[in-house]
């Protein structure tokens, strides 16, 4: 299976919005095969679209234990979101960082699969951030926008040295 390159922070094409997919050909499930591949392979529980460099509204995620119910979300919708949580977020494109961002605790979602039937659902717990955390890709948004300036900054500093120490290994 193809892996994907993940984009990380703070790389401008993160901040791309995301356009509606219209086509469900062969291309696109590739892309979701290939998607799902890289999730599974980071590992992550979820990831979308723009952070493969690809700006289509499409995220896949797996909160299961056993990784076995994959999700495909094509143009999501969250229609209700009602409740708070704060939940210490992690995310393959700002790897090795975490931080407690608060978000709803229940939503409602509408999308297309990945063969463009509508799907309706509600959710809450671990799913219903992971949900709400890979639309905000689709927008252009990441979980170190809810940090402070200062601890955005701090974030960036520390993935650079990062990358530097690698590159040295």
């Amino acid at each position: 299976m193809t892996m994907l390159t993940i984009l990380e922070f703070p790389d401008p094409r993160l901040r791309t919005k995301a356009q509606p997919v219209m086509a469900f050909d062969v291309a696109l499930q590739g892309l979701i095969d290939a998607m799902l591949a890289t999730m599974y392979a980071a590992p992550g529980i979820g990831l979308a679209a723009t952070q493969v460099n690809v700006h289509r509204q499409l995220l896949v995620a797996d909160v299961s234990e056993e990784k076995n119910q994959p999700l495909v979300l094509i143009n999501p919708k969250i229609t209700l979101q009602t409740g708070q949580q704060v939940y210490q977020e992690g995310c393959l494109s700002v790897p090795g960082i975490y931080a407690d961002v608060e978000r709803a605790d229940r939503i409602e979602v509408q999308a297309l699969d990945r063969h463009g039937r509508p799907v309706q659902f509600g959710t809450d717990g671990l799913l219903a951030v992971c949900i709400q955390h890979e639309m905000d890709h689709l927008v252009g948004k990441l979980f170190v926008d809810y940090l402070s300036p200062l601890k955005r900054e701090m974030v960036r500093k520390k993935l650079e040295k990062q990358r530097r120490t690698a590159s040295v290994a």
